[in-house]
């Protein structure tokens, strides 16, 4: 057993950086999960402040405020998962399809980069382009002699905006783990459909959807985990205060509560809240899944 172990220490040295990102990043800022029970103090430390039990739990649950941004963030994640996670899947498949080699590749390439765009800079080419005043759409409109549209001045209209960039930010980087899984599927049974006299929809219907529904099941799993968290960046950059009905969620009011007002133990509760949220869809999701067949995450 030694030997074998020995024999193999590149790879236990490789796993070395995965640990021990783990260990950093997800395992020891479990420590602070104990402001959530106190009185912090920043000049006391976890160790040195006052134990309050579930006093913020309490004040939390009282604040008309939580409920709006639990209800914006389920709102928003729930409308994305509706959206944007069908996106790639049927991205990916448009791709799988295409036998131009050289346009499917650049395809790819070109569907990845705004990935690679930060928020901050996705936010303001939205405004630039969607803005009432001086807004390229409402500039093109103008020019047709409407009125112009408040995209981003309007709640609902903000919504479509706000769905439709992210779709377009992470629907191309998505499609990677959907054109892995499409690789692995056996291509004789394509070859068997086509003498069948199966079109291209019918083999669409019958081999690529069951030959990715495995994948498909374990990425909505992951997914459900996040139904409570959302991104602080973009609800962050697209808001203004016209909005804020739909656009306060659930890491903009940590940010104003833990940052901005230094009511760390009530910001931390929240975020405890919100795992233990995520959690509890992750185990049941997975339930789901493994009951209806499907292998699941454990």
């Amino acid at each position: 057993m030694a030997t074998g172990t020995w024999k193999d220490y590149q790879l236990y040295l490789l796993l070395l950086l995965p640990i021990s990102y783990f260990i950093l990043f997800k395992y020891v800022p479990m420590y602070g999960a104990a402001i959530a029970f106190q009185d912090y103090s920043i000049f006391k430390g976890v160790t040195g402040s006052a134990w309050v039990g579930f006093e913020n739990f309490k004040q939390l649950f009282g604040m008309s405020q939580f409920y709006q941004v639990v209800r914006n963030t389920l709102l928003l994640n729930l409308l994305d998962l509706l959206f944007s996670f069908p996106a790639p899947i049927l991205l990916a498949i448009l791709l799988h399809e295409l036998r131009v080699v050289w346009f499917k590749k650049a395809a790819q390439t070109i569907l990845y980069l705004p990935h690679f765009i930060s928020w901050i800079i996705i936010g303001g080419l939205v405004y630039q382009m969607f803005s009432t005043n001086g807004g390229l759409i409402n500039n093109l409109i103008g020019a047709l002699g409407l009125d112009p549209i408040p995209f981003l001045t309007e709640k609902n209209n903000w919504l479509l905006v706000y769905l439709s960039t992210g779709i377009w930010q992470s629907a191309g980087w998505g499609t990677i783990i959907y054109l892995a899984a499409l690789t692995g599927i056996n291509k004789d049974l394509y070859e068997a459909a086509e003498v069948d006299g199966a079109g291209r929809l019918k083999k669409i219907w019958h081999i690529t959807l069951p030959g990715i529904r495995p994948t498909i099941v374990v990425m909505l799993i992951m997914q459900l985990g996040h139904i409570m968290t959302i991104g602080f960046e973009r609800p962050f950059v697209m808001s203004n205060p016209l909005v804020m009905d739909y656009a306060e969620v659930i890491s903009t009011f940590v940010y104003k509560v833990g940052l901005q007002s230094a009511q760390f133990s009530l910001a931390t509760a929240m975020g405890l809240f919100q795992a233990l949220v995520g959690l509890f869809f992750v185990v049941m999701a997975n339930m789901i899944a493994k009951r209806s067949g499907e292998q699941g995450l454990w």
